[in-house]
């Protein structure tokens, strides 16, 4: 099985990441379209340039590693990719021979995280819209919707909503997946420097969020042109 986790920048992602390469049975792989995004778009993101050397930048090369035999010969093979990288010239068939799942958080939370890193955030940069899109076409190929799952509920319930994640996949659940050594991975994007630096320092999912955060009105108004893409979503969500 392949598994294709569609999320924006600053979703969990790269726990997720973490956690299923935790099983034991299953290979994973970071964003294997940054390197093709970054080259056809000529968007400027910290590590550009060494992104792009390390990468693969032919996005319908890229299409067809992801459709290949899975690494080391695991039954399971997770792809953490973002919605973002999927600009339109990219051509999205290679979706239907995926397990294609959807991972979201607020849209605050993930304006407040991201502008951290990288400053002065579009709607494009963010992922939101995209996803949509992507859950549709995923939709509509397939004939049935595929699986949503939201950050927040794995931070607060992880054992049970990881359980609903996998029943609904179709693979057992493992204790495994709730835990996994700190630091650097070798798997890690090159970019893992910039971007990774809290999830190096965890070993499990972090406690339930607070409040959300207060933002600048500019960020505010990011926010709220995000929001009704995330709550088409959340209401579909394990």
């Amino acid at each position: 099985m392949k598994i294709a986790m569609w999320s924006g920048p600053r979703n969990l992602s790269t726990a997720m990441m973490y956690s299923f390469a935790a099983r034991g049975d299953c290979a994973v792989t970071d964003e294997p379209f940054y390197a093709a995004y970054l080259s056809a778009t000529g968007v400027e993101h910290p590590m550009g340039a060494e992104i792009v050397a390390a990468g693969q930048t032919d996005a319908a090369q890229v299409a067809a590693q992801c459709l290949g035999p899975n690494p080391d010969g695991r039954p399971f093979w997770y792809q953490k990719h973002m919605t973002l990288h999927m600009i339109p010239g990219f051509d999205r068939g290679f979706l239907r021979g995926l397990t294609n799942v959807f991972l979201i958080r607020h849209p605050a939370r993930v304006v407040a995280s991201y502008s951290k890193k990288r400053e002065s955030p579009n709607l494009a940069d963010i992922g939101f819209v995209q996803q949509a899109e992507l859950f549709d076409q995923v939709a509509q190929m397939t004939g049935s919707a595929p699986p949503v799952v939201d950050s927040a509920d794995i931070r607060a319930t992880p054992r049970e909503t990881l359980g609903k994640l996998c029943l609904a996949l179709n693979i057992p659940f493992t204790d495994n997946m709730l835990r996994w050594p700190a630091g650097a991975k070798p798997y890690d994007g090159v970019w893992a420097p910039h971007w990774y630096n809290a999830v190096h320092g965890s070993t499990g999912f972090d406690e339930p969020e607070g409040p959300l955060p207060d933002l600048p009105p500019a960020y505010q108004a990011l926010v709220d042109q995000a929001l009704p893409f995330y709550e088409r979503l959340r209401a579909l969500a394990l």
